[in-house]
């Protein structure tokens, strides 16, 4: 990213304004590729306590009037210098090898996506699908093996016979626990009216 034009008038004035004058509270320190000016300055109220040449210096960043709020971009160069963690403001080539930093990461991290894209996932089931039609059925697994089915094999009399009598023989489980009492078999009937008149005359 190329730095935003600056008029020849306007570099003349920062340059005005960086010089360190013992009457100006507020000192030019630099600006970005965006075109954000950076400016040092002390409060005009110190603390209590303290005199304003102990007081901390502060920092702060100008928009263009041009740029939208939400489309303002502050590099992590100069968020660095605006929070103290650095002291010396970021240059205009170091700040032009951070994009191309970026840049760079940006194309490695989607190299990386392809990559691990292409290869095989482990949820993939990575055997043939066989088709239906070649799934053999256990009826026709038994009969290529020369199995009769159930159904298929014939029973003799003799052995129909003795089930017979072996069901017969047999206790009904049941037998106790059907009603035995004498209303225990009363069920209820439908409503006739022709009933309750003939019983009110009675």
């Amino acid at each position: 990213m190329s730095p935003k034009q600056i008029g020849p008038i306007a570099q003349a004035w920062y340059k005005w304004k960086a010089l360190r004058l013992p009457w100006r509270k507020r000192f030019f320190i630099g600006y970005d590729l965006q075109g954000n000016t950076y400016w040092e300055f002390r409060l005009a109220k110190p603390s209590p306590g303290t005199s304003p040449s102990d007081s901390r210096w502060r920092r702060i960043v100008h928009y263009p009037r041009s740029t939208h709020y939400s489309q303002v971009k502050v590099s992590p160069l100069w968020h660095q210098w605006l929070r103290h963690t650095r002291r010396d403001p970021p240059s205009l080539e170091e700040q032009a090898g951070d994009v191309v930093r970026q840049e760079r990461m940006k194309h490695l991290a989607a190299e990386a996506d392809a990559r691990w894209e292409a290869k095989p996932r482990v949820m993939d089931d990575v055997r043939p699908a066989v088709p239906q039609e070649q799934i053999p059925r256990p009826a026709e697994t038994q009969r290529a093996k020369g199995e009769e089915t159930p159904g298929e094999q014939e029973q003799s009399p003799e052995q129909d016979a003795a089930r017979q009598r072996r069901v017969e023989g047999k206790e009904d489980p049941w037998a106790k626990a059907r009603p035995q009492g004498p209303g225990e078999t009363w069920q209820p009937t439908a409503w006739n009216p022709a009933a309750a008149a003939v019983a009110k005359k009675r």
